[in-house]
């Protein structure tokens, strides 16, 4: 079997992730034979050659970079791919305009794989797809409400490997040393792009509520983002420059699970992110919005209604005194998310 794996993305966040690690479980199957296309220079084009994956690079610097087509157009044509597997919007575009200019026959089969939770506009490129796979059941119902015929979608969840999330959390990133605090002072983190979708206003607003029952606490925002300015301007607002820190960007998830108390997410929409598995690999609790496929990983005593500062303050504060470790699913692991898309691809084909 022949796929091409394709993905835009000029970042490295949890989809490409999904990327590195699916491609190297398929490389590794025995009737496999896989490509990845991808941008020159990114990570994700650097750690899958790393772990041995035949990579394809094109120069990608805006979502539907004309130098991508003609790179796809080449791959299609010369790889003759069985199955065509894109990871988002801009790489599923530019994967259906490339098999149509390529004209091999017989044609692959093209599959999109969706992360976020958001509406689609009917009639839009997911709908083109031959089947789209959702990564929760909140994302294929989205996505069902938004036209795609419900028989055009699979839901397949993403997948971490444990074993290599510990030995990468084996490394120190030194964030209590860095923000002087004790091995003993609370510490809760959130991980994640600072845009709209994360909220981090509230997960402030939630700092300011939780001095109360919880002085001792301090809070950690890792991550970059357009909002970092108005973020900033909300701490100084509420006086919480002393509790609430902007760690910026951070090379290395595992290791900053490792070292808090609690991961906590405060976002309006989440496909299904990979902070919450990581974080339940790792044996940290989890205290979350109800946003997307969040509740499929989480009990119900670990989540709060989305924009509800009062409420994950108060979580946040009962699970530090009496902590709730959720163990990690089976069907959360990179060999089901490989035998999943497996599967998929064979019935495609």
């Amino acid at each position: 079997m022949r796929v091409l794996q394709v993905d835009s993305g000029r970042e490295w966040r949890g989809g490409q992730s999904q990327v590195r690690l699916l491609c190297r479980e398929l490389n590794r199957t025995a009737d496999v034979e896989l490509r990845l296309t991808t941008g020159a220079g990114s990570l994700l084009a650097q750690r899958a050659a790393a772990d041995g994956v035949r990579v394809s690079t094109t120069g990608w610097t805006m979502g539907l970079d004309p130098r991508a087509l003609w790179r796809l157009v080449h791959d299609v044509r010369r790889f003759r791919p069985q199955v065509l597997h894109a990871h988002d919007s801009h790489a599923l575009l530019l994967g259906l305009l490339a098999r149509r200019i390529a004209r091999v026959r017989p044609r692959a089969a093209v599959v999109g794989y969706r992360l976020v939770d958001y509406p689609v506009r009917r009639g839009s490129t997911w709908s083109r797809a031959d089947c789209v796979a959702a990564v929760s059941e909140a994302v294929k119902r989205v996505l069902v409400t938004s036209g795609i015929p419900a028989d055009r979608v699979a839901v397949i969840p993403p997948g971490i490997d444990p074993v290599e999330l510990r030995q990468a959390a084996a490394q120190s990133l030194g964030i209590r040393a860095r923000l002087g605090l004790s091995q003993t002072t609370p510490l809760a983190l959130n991980l994640g792009a600072l845009v709209e979708q994360k909220d981090q206003l509230t997960l402030i607003r939630a700092a300011a509520a939780a001095r109360a029952p919880a002085p001792e606490l301090h809070w950690a925002i890792a991550g970059e983002g357009e909002l970092r300015t108005s973020l900033e301007d909300a701490i100084r607002s509420a006086r919480l420059e002393d509790r609430v820190h902007l760690l910026g960007h951070i090379d290395g998830s595992a290791a900053a699970i490792r070292e808090c108390d609690i991961v906590v997410l405060s976002s309006k929409a989440e496909g299904l992110p990979n902070v919450v598995l990581e974080a339940l690999a790792l044996g940290r609790p989890v205290v979350s919005t109800r946003a997307g496929g969040v509740p499929e990983a989480l009990p119900e005593t670990c989540l709060v209604p989305i924009g509800d500062a009062q409420a994950l303050a108060d979580t946040v504060a009962r699970i530090l005194r009496q902590p709730v470790v959720v163990p990690l699913l089976p069907r959360f692991t990179v060999e089901h998310l490989a035998r999943e898309f497996l599967a998929l691809y064979r019935r495609l084909i």
